[in-house]
């Protein structure tokens, strides 16, 4: 059987090396989702960070990744333009790709889906109750009705995205916000997914609902093909003229 190759990229700058953060993430969050996925017999799962050669997405790391996971917070603007559009044409050939967090204002989110990517925030280590919204899709496999996270960083609508092919998960969080938590949609050859918990001082990713949620991410983006470069060939008829 062959293994879906995720490569878990995430920006790593100095933010996620802080205490508050190293206690949660001690080799970083990238590594400990990377962890998590590899339990899995199905997936083989490798890291990259923005300190990498090529910002850790080269041509060639990207033809090895069936699934790309994408965490950033602070350092969207020092994403090349260029390296963003080569993630974004992978995405369109079938590289599946999973944002999460705050992901959703980095440079490929908001160039797939052609928005702002905007929303509302806070910082209050508030309880959130996440509601899955539909039950019968691939991501929400073996997830309960509702789960609970502890404490969780708020976003809130509205959120700036097209409409999502499917809703999987909508949150509400305890000052009263909700938020579509989980979204998917389809450009071109490539499927895409968000997913909104992860606040980086909070041990999100060690919540084994949250783990599950993205193992089934990762299953549901893998692709069915994948294309060469997108094209506009000149073509000759197929009926006489």
């Amino acid at each position: 059987m062959n293994k879906i190759k995720v490569t878990v990229w995430n920006e790593y700058g100095e933010s996620q090396k802080k205490p508050e953060v190293t206690a949660v993430y001690p080799q970083g969050l990238h590594e400990a989702i990377a962890g998590f996925l590899n339990k899995d017999p199905e997936i083989q799962a490798k890291t990259a960070v923005l300190a990498d050669p090529e910002q850790g997405l080269s041509e060639t790391l990207l033809d090895d990744t069936d699934v790309l996971i994408w965490w950033g917070h602070v350092y969207h603007d020092k994403v090349d333009d260029a390296i963003a559009r080569r993630v974004v044409d992978r995405v369109q050939r079938g590289m599946g790709i999973v944002f999460l967090h705050s992901a959703h204002k980095s440079k490929p989110f908001m160039q797939l889906l052609g928005t702002s990517g905007r929303l509302c925030w806070r910082e209050a280590n508030e309880k959130t109750r996440i509601w899955t919204a539909a039950s019968g899709h691939p991501i929400a496999v073996g997830i309960p009705e509702q789960f609970v996270i502890d404490h969780e960083e708020m976003y809130g609508e509205p959120f700036g995205i097209p409409e999502p092919l499917q809703t999987v998960f909508i949150s509400w969080f305890q000052g009263g916000n909700v938020f579509r938590s989980g979204v998917t949609f389809k450009k071109e050859y490539g499927k895409v997914f968000y997913f909104q918990p992860g606040h980086e001082t909070n041990p999100t990713y060690h919540h084994e609902t949250v783990q599950k949620v993205i193992v089934n991410a990762v299953k549901w983006a893998n692709p069915v093909v994948k294309v060469g470069p997108l094209t506009c060939p000149n073509v000759p008829p197929l009926e006489k003229l």
